[in-house]
């Protein structure tokens, strides 16, 4: 079953001088399939990541997310669709200072006025799953950055999303906590069921993904299916984006 369709979207900017984003994309994504999305810088691939996620509207097409055209929504109904349906992993975190990591976690639970008491189960799993137990008292400042975007990523299943949507989870870490950041990405999309669409330049972190879409010029230029092998992908990515002309 889709829980994404994207249907001939399009994003032009400007009026005068005019700067077509995105051309006539379509696609879909599975419930519980891991979709990369890669191309060059100015490609196109942030703007769709800003589309979908409502941070941004379409010039033209169409997006459904299970039964619902987000960008029809306004309002407080949106509002409701985002915190509800989306989960978003940040590459800088995007948590709170003035929260404990635990706190930080349950907020979108805390905005829904989920009773403690739930709250505190969800946390109690969802922070298990993702190996931060111990630190749910702490302060953001107290903990790595791995550990800081574990936490941002738990905050973003709390609230069992249609789709996680991810920018660039490991653009601020390094290549060890990369990897235990994406090991965990792959995991939860594998044992818990959740269907993510992560944004990178990364072929190794791409590499986890079960599909990569590659995007230039605005327009979808290739697209390769992880097999068994995760090296082999790793190798797959890294020649279409040398025809790409760069990775990043």
């Amino acid at each position: 079953m889709d829980i994404l369709k994207v249907s001939n979207l399009s994003k032009v900017y400007g009026s005068k001088v005019v700067s077509n984003a995105l051309k006539d994309i379509s696609f879909n994504i599975e419930d519980g399939e891991f979709v990369g999305i890669m191309g060059p810088s100015g490609s196109g691939k942030t703007t769709l990541l800003n589309l979908i996620s409502t941070i941004d509207k379409q010039t033209s097409g169409k997006i459904t997310l299970g039964d619902k055209e987000p960008h029809k929504l306004k309002g407080d109904a949106l509002a409701l669709f985002r915190r509800r349906e989306l989960g978003f992993v940040f590459q800088d975190y995007n948590l709170l200072d003035t929260l404990t990591i635990g706190e930080n976690i349950v907020l979108p639970l805390t905005l829904e006025n989920v009773p403690v008491k739930e709250q505190d189960e969800k946390l109690k799993k969802v922070s298990k799953i993702l190996g931060i137990e111990d630190l749910l008292n702490k302060r953001t400042f107290e903990v790595s950055g791995g550990q800081a975007q574990r936490t941002a990523i738990a905050r973003a299943l709390i609230n069992d999303p249609s789709i996680v949507l991810a920018d660039e989870p490991t653009g601020n870490l390094d290549s060890k906590s990369a990897q235990n950041v994406m090991e965990l990405l792959e995991k939860i999309n594998r044992e818990e069921n959740v269907t993510t669409m992560m944004v990178t330049h990364d072929p190794v972190a791409a590499s986890y993904c079960n599909r990569i879409l590659f995007i230039k010029d605005g327009v979808i230029y290739n697209e390769i299916y992880k097999g068994d092998n995760r090296m082999q992908f790793y190798q797959e990515i890294m020649d279409v984006l040398s025809l790409l002309g760069g990775s990043k």
